[in-house]
């Protein structure tokens, strides 16, 4: 048996492991690689395994850091299930046709200014049609059923409270009258948000994979930061300004809408608009009212008695690019709240154009900005910024709100490791900034006698 680390390895985007025993070769995670756009481009469009030689696959969750490669993999001879929760299929479906939406779209435009220099045209890493091939491999399993793959291995996935649907896979592997249980986190969720259910425990694990996102830091508690976002709302109403919020489609948004909820019902944000700026957050907000095993009682109750969770006077869902257009006409105060989270591609990046440069304005981030995104530099405090290939400058007031991440922080993950440590052998640190996942291997060496590594892109373990 044997781990290679291909992608999410010293870094935190591209997530794809590939595990081997003798009896198939099992994909974890298929994930688009994000930054520097030369550098993922190059790295997506060649997988470093050939996809024909991969039996089956398995997804942690719908974020596109971990699902968003699938069509190019089928594209280039992938023919295997991809398994994942009942969930996680019905947001991938969302996401998938949304970011092959997003690759055309691109294409396009860069053929435009390539067709005019007398360049060869752009292809898009892959097409709507390509990732409607690919939906048709996706299979939903509920939480806590095992299942089996071809080859005997047993599978079971358990909730991982980090977005809806996102699981933590336990694979029980056997090779030669060996046995051995593999358990892959994928993104790990906190304790006590308001939405999902809590992260479970995985029980007499052998060897573990584990995220590191915030492996060297802290959040500050849930409470505060629903605080802070509503003083920051008052603040910038206060200056005449706008708030812009880059939101992730899939559980930030929806998390930001419950706190605004509860905010407005007691008064604690000025009665302004408020947009939902992301065609494909409120399709994935539909998701959400179809998959009560997922969320908090609380949140079910609401639903139940046809109280919206995610919705309030003054909030407005665009879908249309004209309904999108108009926000930035509006006068006065509003909050958008809009894709993508980092930056990097959406409807984000047009209110972006038409708010940053006003000192009255504030742009608020609310989750993680990987490195060499638009989102990190604008957080890093750079004064210009390239928005369509023109430059502006950064005046609009800077925030951050980390207390609305979806990840588990360094003491969530310490806590989580030394829970189930029982029978492990050995952890493997993934998905983090190499600071961040080196220092969370530090403070695990120190949890038990267990061997810890901090994989690099196409290491090789033997389990």
């Amino acid at each position: 048996m044997r781990l290679t680390f291909h992608g999410a390895a010293r870094t935190v985007t591209g997530s794809m492991h590939l595990l081997e025993t003798n009896q198939h070769r099992v994909m974890l995670d298929c994930g688009l690689f994000q930054g520097h756009r030369a550098e993922a481009a190059q790295r997506n469009a060649n997988p470093p395994v050939d996809p024909k030689t991969i039996d089956t696959a398995i997804l942690s969750h719908a974020h596109i850091d971990h699902c968003g490669n699938l069509p190019t993999y089928i594209k280039r001879g992938f023919v295997g299930d991809v398994n994942c929760t009942s969930a996680t299929r019905d947001l991938a479906m969302l996401m998938l046709r949304d970011s092959a939406r997003i690759q055309e779209q691109d294409a396009q435009y860069l053929n435009q200014k390539t067709s005019r220099a007398g360049m060869p045209p752009v292809e898009p890493l892959y097409t709507s049609a390509d990732a409607e091939r690919a939906l048709q491999h996706l299979v939903g399993r509920p939480y806590g059923r095992a299942f089996n793959l071809n080859g005997g291995t047993r599978v079971q996935f358990i909730e991982a409270g980090h977005i809806l649907g996102s699981a933590i896979t336990v694979m029980d592997l056997t090779e030669e009258n060996r046995a051995v249980r593999l358990c892959f986190t994928g993104d790990l969720g906190r304790k006590g948000t308001p939405i999902l259910l809590d992260p479970e425990l995985a029980q007499q694990i052998d060897y573990l994979i584990i995220e590191s996102t915030y492996g060297d830091r802290e959040h500050g508690a849930f409470e505060k930061t629903e605080d802070d976002l509503a003083r920051i709302i008052r603040e910038t109403v206060t200056r005449g300004g706008k708030v812009v919020i880059p939101a992730f489609a899939v559980e930030r948004t929806q998390e930001i809408l419950y706190s605004l909820h509860l905010k407005s019902e007691a008064h604690l944000v000025p009665s302004i608009p408020m947009f939902v700026d992301s065609p494909l957050a409120v399709r994935a907000t539909d998701v959400f009212r179809m998959h009560l095993e997922c969320l908090k009682p609380a949140v079910t109750e609401h639903l139940m008695t046809h109280a919206d969770p995610f919705g309030f006077e003054k909030l407005h869902l665009t879908r249309t690019v004209e309904e999108s257009k108009q926000i930035n006409q509006i006068e006065g105060s509003v909050v958008i709240i809009s894709a993508n989270g980092m930056c990097e591609a959406g409807r984000v990046l047009h209110h972006l154009k038409n708010t940053i440069e006003d000192e009255r304005n504030t742009v608020l981030f609310v989750g993680y900005q990987a490195e060499n995104t638009l989102g990190r530099r604008i957080q890093d405090g750079t004064k210009k910024v390239k928005i369509f290939g023109d430059e502006f400058s950064v005046r609009a007031h800077v925030e951050s709100a980390s207390g609305f991440s979806a990840h588990a922080d360094r003491s969530d993950l310490i806590d989580w490791v030394t829970a189930c440590k029982e029978n492990l052998k050995g952890v493997f640190v993934v998905h983090g900034e190499e600071k961040s996942a080196l220092s969370l291997a530090d403070a695990l060496r120190a949890v038990g006698k267990f061997s810890v590594n901090v994989p690099a892109p196409g290491q090789i373990f033997e389990l």
